[in-house]
């Protein structure tokens, strides 16, 4: 194909794109969908900005052309959520978020006349639903990933509430949030175009702190304070929709409620289930088999199909059926629990706690890593990085596990690097 041998300000933005640990595989459907967000010359001048965020300053120089032009054409892709702008002590700072989570989903999360919305969601169904490379490669590489499943508050025992920490709660998040922002779920949104969608609410995609700032702004989503997030929090608690939110601990900046037909993140929770894409919660059901009456509703919410139904071995009744878990499939929602009319499932800590990146600059570092592109965060030829930055990355790296800080020193191919590693663990 023509972008295969020819660059264009796609391919270059496509270039771009793949720079970041989570990337977008090349296909006729990903150039598809660039053509509908972004005209060429944007695409071009995407293709040109560096991975850390930047200002409209660092942008012209990069882009060599004045001030004034550079920041109309920053503000421009701002408003149509391609960039993310922050307000920082007076002070404008832009970013250009992945794909995922990112300007693939603000492109669908409030209805839009600016662009053909149906054929948009019929190109991210081919790219994202029939086409597996790029599920694949956002959920299944390396071990920390994008998002983590948060647990289903309401069924928590006194007990089970000690053992779960502030930044494991969905309330939690919305309760510190600086700014909440909610559009349209961009799962049910696109499937509702392919005449695919379930009944579950649609408003009710939750953005948190400076994303949110940002896409309330230009009205991508609107603004919510804390008691309407919390009542968004309890009606999808009622509709057994799973929180599947950023793997960080501080600052999280989206939490999606999440239905088991819809939503890309339990498609490929189950498609991908042996790479453990999503981040568990720390918990997992158990079953009382005495008290099981085999009804099969916990089945019917599961949203990774971690539970099945098997025979009760019962001499009594032989039709008897009761459900056993697959605990390699559980993502420890604890949807099913709070179902179950019998009262026979409960939970439990897992054996092993799992472990939660600090930031986003924490986990970034570690997915990179993990997918062999750190080289890309470090030698970013868009722009020199501060000492700041670099600071920054090297102090995530110098925490890390030996093996990871091995894994860091070669992909940099650093002298410096191993140096400070050395000393480190002398």
């Amino acid at each position: 194909m023509a972008h295969r041998t020819l660059k264009t300000g796609y391919s270059n933005m496509v270039d771009r794109l793949n720079r970041f640990p989570q990337g977008a595989p090349p296909s006729e459907w990903l150039y598809k969908i660039l053509k509908i967000l972004v005209s060429e010359r944007e695409a071009k001048l995407i293709a040109n900005l560096p991975m850390k965020p930047f200002t409209a300053e660092k942008a012209a120089k990069i882009w060599k052309v004045n001030l004034l032009q550079a920041q109309k054409d920053l503000d421009e892709l701002a408003s149509r959520a391609i960039l993310i702008d922050i307000e920082n002590e007076g002070k404008t700072i832009y970013t250009l978020p992945p794909p995922m989570a990112g300007f693939f989903e603000f492109s669908m999360m409030r209805i839009r006349d600016d662009i053909d919305q149906k054929v948009l969601a019929e190109l991210f169904y081919q790219y994202l639903n029939v086409e597996e490379d790029f599920i694949s490669q956002l959920f299944t590489r390396g071990e920390t990933q994008l998002g983590r499943t948060f647990v289903h508050e309401p069924v928590l025992s006194n007990e089970d509430s000690i053992h779960v920490l502030d930044y494991e709660r969905a309330s939690e998040v919305i309760q510190t949030a600086t700014h909440m922002g909610v559009g349209i779920c961009y799962c049910r949104h696109k499937m509702e175009h392919q005449g695919l969608n379930c009944d579950a609410p649609m408003d009710i995609c939750m953005t948190f702190n400076e994303s949110a700032a940002s896409l309330i702004r230009h009205g991508h989503a609107r603004e919510v304070e804390k008691k309407e997030g919390m009542y968004l929090l309890l009606q999808a608690y009622e509709n057994n929709l799973v929180q599947f939110g950023e793997n960080v601990r501080e600052r999280v900046n989206f939490i999606c409620n999440c239905c088991g037909c819809c939503c890309e993140a339990m498609i490929a929770a189950r498609r991908f289930a042996v790479l453990n894409p999503i981040h568990t919660t720390n918990f997992l059901p158990i079953v009382n088999d005495d008290k099981c009456t085999g009804c099969g509703k916990c089945i019917t919410v599961c949203p990774v199909e971690a539970m099945t139904m098997v025979t009760a071995n019962d001499p009594h009744a032989t039709n008897r059926k009761k459900a056993k878990l697959d605990v390699d499939l559980c993502l420890g929602c604890a949807v099913c629990v709070r179902v179950c009319p019998a009262g026979s499932l409960s939970l439990k800590s897992r054996l092993q706690r799992v472990i939660t990146p600090l930031n986003g600059a924490h986990r970034v570092v570690l997915m990179a890593i993990e997918r062999g592109v750190l080289q890309h965060l470090i030698f970013d030829n868009r722009v020199m990085w501060s000492h700041r930055a670099m600071s920054a990355v090297l102090g995530v790296i110098l925490k890390l596990p030996p093996v990871k800080q091995i894994m860091a020193s070669k992909q940099m191919k650093s002298k410096y690097l191993e140096a400070l590693i050395r000393q480190k663990n002398v």
